[in-house]
């Protein structure tokens, strides 16, 4: 018995310590496991019906390959970077962080007590996966109304958010080997949607001197007869350029001659413009209705990024192909966040006075950081129409070597350097296929703005002097 007792003691030591250090105790494989609980005392429980072998040996076995389609893929550089930010601030450093798509004010109270009002009531449900047909035709109302576009309720799917509709829409039109034209710099999504589908992303650049609008003969020289997606996005994320009619038409005239050629129309960032400038949905133009996909949603107007809402309009075979993606994929949105859309939409024309007063917000910000980067040397701007996103050029300051750090090579390691140096979070321009610029997003208040200006500011010229002639 005491034989037995030792060997009782020894188990439970070796699974205690076992336990601490978060392996597997070989005991394991034997017919009962040794289980420690409270008071150090060991329970004995029968062997598992599948055998379990040693953690060494599992990972053996175990074949680590990735499909290809998810090795083609980068990570988002924006979630990445906002990650890293808010972990620095949980761990107590100050950082001021620029580098999320999201706004800053809270969601308006009457969509906030629509979705309150659905809990209460019970409302927690699925709905059908194209989306309610109340949002459905809340929807259709709305594209008519305010943006002279006529669509039934089956030509619309409510997804959860505009990129899992601009996914669903790639996946549904494109086959492998069809190429995807994006004009750069483009939203960091878009590429790897492309691959995702197994088509190939074609990056048509745009330059800052035209404030990041395409040239229509730039399109018509890179147009293939396996060209079968054209991505739009006005206003432009990361650019903040709105594409004006004229050059809208223009785009649709080339478009035209392309019989295989489609249009994705992202307008999730539609409300937030800046006058003069003015929005005009591509479907709208003659001939653009039958082969444009209109993307939009709720989180950049309403300030609704985390309700998850989204929804995609255009002609019923496109639309039935993105529902039944869907409906092996996520299934409807939610029940909860659908009733807050209709409650967003009922806000009045383009969200009414709550929506003006946040762009009101934005564009004197925006009016602050382009004076206030204007007037340094060698810095270049594209003064932005629409969203919250000052797309600069800081290659100036490229080419330095900064001791403790390295060398400044590129927008990359100039972000690294601003996190570090400077405490603000911004995002490369690399990652939108631009690397002479980063991107600022002015989602925050004007007091955080101007905080955040003056600490990449003084990091900035601490460069000045060491700039290679």
């Amino acid at each position: 018995m005491a034989a037995a007792a030792a060997a009782t003691t020894a188990s439970s030591t070796a699974a205690a310590s076992a336990f601490k250090e978060r392996r597997l105790p070989s005991a394991l494989g034997s017919s009962h496991v040794s289980l420690l609980v409270s008071g150090g005392k060991s329970r004995q429980l029968p062997k598992l019906s599948l055998a379990v072998k040693a953690q060494s040996s599992a990972v053996e076995m175990v074949d680590p390959t990735l499909s290809p389609r998810v090795n083609s893929v980068k990570p988002s550089k924006t979630v990445a970077i906002t990650d890293q930010a808010a972990a620095l601030v949980a761990e107590g450093i100050p950082v001021i962080r620029l580098a999320a798509g999201e706004p800053d004010f809270d969601t308006p109270s009457v969509i906030a007590e629509a979705g309150i009002t659905a809990i209460r009531e019970g409302y927690t449900r699925y709905t059908p996966n194209a989306g309610t047909i109340e949002l459905r035709k809340a929807i259709c109302q709305k594209l008519k109304e305010e943006n002279g576009l006529s669509y039934s309720p089956d030509q619309i799917v409510v997804s959860n958010g505009a990129k899992q509709s601009t996914l669903q829409a790639v996946m549904a039109v494109c086959s492998p080997g069809d190429e995807v034209i994006i004009p750069g710099p483009f939203w960091v999504s878009y590429p790897e949607i492309a691959r995702l589908a197994d088509a190939t992303p074609v990056i048509l650049p745009t330059h800052i001197s035209n404030d990041f609008l395409m040239n229509p003969k730039d399109l018509e020289a890179t147009l293939t007869e396996k060209s079968r997606l054209l991505i739009l996005c006005s206003p432009s994320n990361p650019t903040g350029s709105v594409y004006p009619k004229r050059l809208l038409e223009e785009i649709s005239q080339i478009v035209a001659k392309h019989p295989r050629l489609l249009v994705i129309s992202d307008e999730i960032y539609e409300h937030i413009i800046y006058a003069p400038s003015t929005h005009t949905s591509f479907a709208s133009l003659p001939g653009m209705w039958e082969r444009t996909l209109t993307v939009n949603g709720f989180s950049k107007a309403f300030a609704m990024t985390g309700w998850r809402l989204g929804y995609i309009a255009g002609p019923k075979q496109f639309i039935a192909a993105c529902g039944k993606i869907q409906s092996q994929f996520t299934s409807g949105a939610s029940s909860i966040s659908q009733k807050a859309g209709v409650a967003a939409l009922g806000m009045g024309h383009a969200g009414g006075e709550t929506v003006a007063k946040m762009v009101k917000a934005f564009r004197e910000r925006r009016d602050f950081l382009v004076k206030s980067f204007g007037e340094m040397e060698g810095v270049k701007i594209s003064i932005p129409q629409g969203a919250f996103y000052l797309f600069i050029d800081l290659s100036c300051f490229y080419g330095v070597e900064v001791e403790g750090f390295g060398k400044i090579d590129g927008s990359e390691a100039l972000c690294r350097y601003l996190l570090d140096k400077a405490q603000v979070a911004l995002v490369p321009g690399d990652a939108f296929g631009d690397d002479t610029c980063v991107r600022i997003s002015y989602a925050a208040s004007l007091s955080t703005l101007q905080d955040a200006f003056a600490r990449v500011k003084e990091a900035l010229l601490l460069l000045r002097a060491a700039v290679p002639v």
